[in-house]
Parts: structure tokens; C-alpha cells; sequence
């Protein structure tokens, strides 16, 4: 059996500045976060350390060259541990600048820097769905590769995860919408990844649970309705994250990131285009194993048949975050084959934990039928 690790400490506060008291922030420290973040919630707290907004190096999903000129600033000051406040971005980019060295990101991202941890690393989320503060995972856009790629390495891990729902009551719903829904897959990827295992399927489980059924009040009652159930939204993303922190992510993460790269679709909305097609793939290729136990849990979450569970489900996540086709995007017919050949290059480190192996020509008939 694969080992099981939840690494960092996980701490929940209501309000930023609970926190802030409880860690005796200020002096060396580096706070990273995003200006509005910061004027909407924890501008209130007397903080005397530096403070960095993500937005002035760059804007959207991370890359080498924000990261890049993120280390330029922070290198000129003395700290002793990194603060993120934020979402995907902030979190991802502040796990590098926890690491010793002098390197570029994408020295890191090669191996030509050794990766050592320096720094205390505290992460705290501002959406509900990277799951990227429970791992050691950091997810960077190489621009001259034109794809993003995954450094996974223990320094990366932060010390401390902290959840304060709070900071999440002014989150716009299209970004709760592709954060909760990035989220969901987590959960469902780790829950059919070769080292899953009882203790994963326990948090991939119940991470499943409180998505489908928060977006089954949204559909009943308005998506209002998130505000009241922000914390469970934040706990399920997670609960994934520990899930998927321990048995990794599939096709579905690796066949979005061409999508991300190129076009810079939106990381939760990449992974809902591919979601139901690699699946049902899936079940094609090996309709016996892991991915019934998937489907009976997925049909009693939606109260409906297993022959109609992916219907279903797909008729639940249109209504949180409708899907266009990949074409709308500005993606070229003659592209699908070049981003069947990229994931195979550059996303090895996640296609090893498909349910099944993929071939070229089963990737290129999932983006055809999604073009």
C-alpha cells in the first residue's frame, strides 16, 4: 500500500485578522496576495511586513515569466517565511519562493537548482478548488514550451494550510464556479488513480458529496446560495486536495493544460471540457474496476441510474458552468493532433495516474468529439 500523508497542518479561522494574532504576523515576513484580496479583508490588520500584490508581475494563470519577475522583487528583502493569500496564482508562484537558490523558474521547473526548502510556507486559499495548499505540487505556464508543467517535490509542501472562509464571501461566481468545479475532479480523479486507497476514498468521497449537493441547492434555490455554504465548499476543496495529494490527477488535468497554455482557458473550465469525455473513455476501455464503484457512488450523490450517472452529472455541471466547444476558444481543428502529441511529451508525471492508459489516438478522438 502506497503511504498515506496529510504533510501540512491544517488551521481554520474565521476572520483574516484571527489569524494574523495567532501567528504573530509582521516583521519577516512576505506577505504575497492580490490587491483586492487584501483591501477586502485584512487591510484592517496592523501587518508591518512586506507586502507583494501577485497582480503587478502579471495577470492570469501563472508562468515562468511572472514567476520570474516575482523572484527579481522578493529576492531584494530578508525574510523568513512566505504568506499566500490567494487563489491558484498566488499559491502556486509563492511555493517557489519559499525555495533556497537563485535560479529562474524554469531552472527549478528543469532541475538545474536544487530544491531546497528555506523558508516557513503558510498557505491560505482564497477559492474553493486548487487543493493546492495540501500539496506539494506547483503548476506553472512554461512560455516557450506553450504548456503548463507540474513541479512535485516535498519542499514544495507548505508548513501550515490555513482556512478562513471570510476571505471567500466576495469571491464572484464565475471564479467559484471553475475553482469548486477544479475541485470536484480533483476528487474524482483520485478516487479511480492507481494509488488510491481506502484512506484517499475517504476524502474523495466526501469531497464529491458536498460539491454535487452544494450545486444541487444552487440549481433549487439560486447561486446565492453559495454564500451560505462557502466553508463546506472550502473543506470539500480540501478534503480533495488531501485526496489528490496523495494519488495525483489523470488525463483530465493533463489533457486541459494545452488548453491553458495556448489559450489560457481557465484552469477549472479546461478540466470540465475533457471531465465526462475521459471518463466515458474510461468505461470504454476497462468497463470493469474501480470506475464502478465510481459510478454507484456518483449515481447515489444524484439520486438517478447507473446508466445515466455521466448524463446526469453533466446536466448538474452545465447549469453551474455551461461548456462551450473547444473551437469557440479560438482552438484550430489542426491543433487537436500537436495537443495529443504535447501531453504525451510534457504531462507524463500525471498520465501515470490515469485509470487506464490512453493512447495518441483515443486523446485525439476526445478533443475531436469536443471541438
Amino acid at each position: 500500500m502506497v503511504p498515506f500523508r496529510v504533510v501540512p497542518q491544517i488551521a481554520i479561522y474565521q476572520k483574516f485578522e484571527h489569524f494574523a494574532d495567532a501567528f504573530h504576523i509582521g516583521e519577516g515576513d512576505l506577505l504575497i496576495t492580490n490587491e483586492y484580496i487584501y483591501n477586502a479583508g485584512m487591510k484592517n490588520v496592523n501587518y508591518t511586513g512586506k507586502i507583494l500584490f501577485q497582480e503587478r508581475f502579471g495577470t492570469g494563470e501563472p508562468s515562468n515569466v511572472m514567476m520570474d519577475m516575482l523572484f527579481g522583487e522578493a529576492r531584494k528583502y530578508q525574510y523568513n517565511r512566505v504568506i499566500a493569500v490567494g487563489g491558484g496564482t498566488v499559491i502556486d508562484m509563492a511555493k517557489l519562493l519559499a525555495l533556497g537558490g537563485n535560479g529562474t523558474a524554469s531552472d527549478y521547473f528543469n532541475g538545474l537548482v536544487p530544491l531546497v526548502k528555506e523558508k516557513e510556507l503558510v498557505l491560505i486559499p482564497t477559492t474553493c478548488g486548487t487543493g493546492s495548499e495540501m500539496t506539494n505540487i506547483s503548476i506553472l505556464e512554461i512560455k516557450e514550451q506553450h504548456t503548463k508543467k507540474g513541479l512535485a517535490v516535498d519542499a514544495l509542501y507548505a508548513d501550515y494550510s490555513v482556512l478562513i472562509p471570510d476571505l471567500l464571501k466576495s469571491l464572484p461566481f464565475q471564479f467559484f464556479a471553475t475553482s469548486s468545479m477544479d475541485a470536484l475532479i480533483h476528487a474524482v480523479e483520485s478516487f479511480v488513480a492507481p494509488n488510491s486507497n481506502q484512506l484517499t476514498e475517504v476524502f474523495s468521497s466526501k469531497a464529491m458529496e458536498m460539491i454535487i449537493d452544494g450545486y444541487q441547492q444552487m440549481i433549487q434555490k439560486g447561486s446565492e446560495q453559495r454564500h451560505e455554504m462557502i466553508e463546506t465548499f472550502l473543506l470539500a476543496s480540501t478534503y480533495a486536495g488531501i485526496a489528490f495529494g496523495n494519488t495525483g490527477v489523470g488525463a483530465v488535468h493533463a489533457m486541459s493544460y494545452p488548453l491553458g497554455g495556448v489559450y489560457h482557458v481557465p484552469h477549472g473550465e479546461a478540466n470540465q471540457q475533457l471531465f465526462t469525455e475521459v471518463f466515458r473513455t474510461y468505461k470504454k476501455v476497462k468497463p470493469m474496476g474501480k470506475i464502478e464503484s465510481l459510478e454507484i457512488h456518483l449515481a447515489e450523490i444524484l439520486g438517478t441510474s447507473l446508466v445515466r450517472v455521466w448524463d446526469e452529472l453533466e446536466c448538474v455541471l452545465e447549469k453551474i458552468l455551461p461548456r462551450k466547444p473547444l473551437k469557440e476558444y479560438g482552438m484550430k481543428r489542426d491543433e487537436i493532433e500537436s495537443f495529443a502529441d504535447s501531453v504525451l511529451e510534457n504531462q507524463q508525471r500525471l498520465l501515470k495516474n490515469n485509470y487506464v492508459a490512453l493512447s495518441k489516438q483515443q486523446m485525439v478522438a476526445i478533443y475531436t468529439r469536443l471541438y
